[in-house]
C-alpha cells in the first residue's frame, strides 16, 4: 500500500469515526429522559417545566377519572410521601389500573399538573405468560418469581 493510500485510509477512518461519534452522542442527548419520583417532581425547579421526563409511582386508589367519549383521563400518582396529578390523553395499556405501579412520560407544567402522553404499567409478581396459562401449567409462586429475576 502506497503512502498516499495509507493517509487516505486513515483520514477516511477518522471522518467516519467522528461522524459516528457525533450521531451517537447527538442522538443520545436528545433522547435522554430523566426519571423522577412524584416527590422529586414537586421539588423540580422551573427549568424543568415543559421538559420531557418520566415519573414512576403507584396509581392512587379512587383517583382515576375518565372523561366520557374522549381518550382523556386524570389520576394521581404517589411515591408514598407525595402525590401529583397526571393528565393523560391516549389509550392506556391493559395492565394500567388503580393501586398498581406505573411509569408515565410527559412534562410538568406551570399549573402543577403532569401532562403525559405515554403510560408504562407494571404487572404484578403473579404474571404468567399466556402460553403457560393456555397449557394449564400451575407453578408455585416462588418459581414464577425466580423466572422473572
Amino acid at each position: 500500500m502506497s503512502k498516499n493510500k495509507r493517509y487516505g485510509l486513515i483520514i477516511s477512518m477518522l471522518i467516519v469515526g467522528v461522524a459516528l461519534g457525533y450521531l451517537a452522542l447527538g442522538n443520545f442527548g436528545e433522547n435522554l429522559v430523566y426519571f423522577f419520583t412524584p416527590s422529586e417532581v414537586i421539588a423540580l425547579s422551573k427549568e424543568y417545566y415543559g421538559k420531557k421526563v418520566r415519573v414512576g409511582g403507584m396509581v392512587v386508589e379512587g383517583s382515576l377519572k375518565v372523561v366520557p367519549n374522549t381518550l382523556k383521563m386524570t389520576f394521581e400518582l404517589t411515591d408514598g410521601e407525595n402525590q401529583i396529578p397526571v393528565a393523560f390523553e391516549g389509550i392506556p395499556p391493559d395492565l394500567f389500573k388503580e393501586g398498581q405501579g406505573a411509569v408515565v412520560e410527559g412534562f410538568w407544567d406551570t399549573e402543577k399538573t403532569f401532562r403525559s402522553h405515554m403510560i408504562m404499567a407494571k404487572h404484578s409478581e403473579d404474571y404468567m405468560p399466556i402460553e403457560l396459562k393456555q397449557a394449564g401449567v400451575q407453578l408455585p409462586k416462588k418459581d414464577f418469581i425466580k423466572t422473572l429475576q
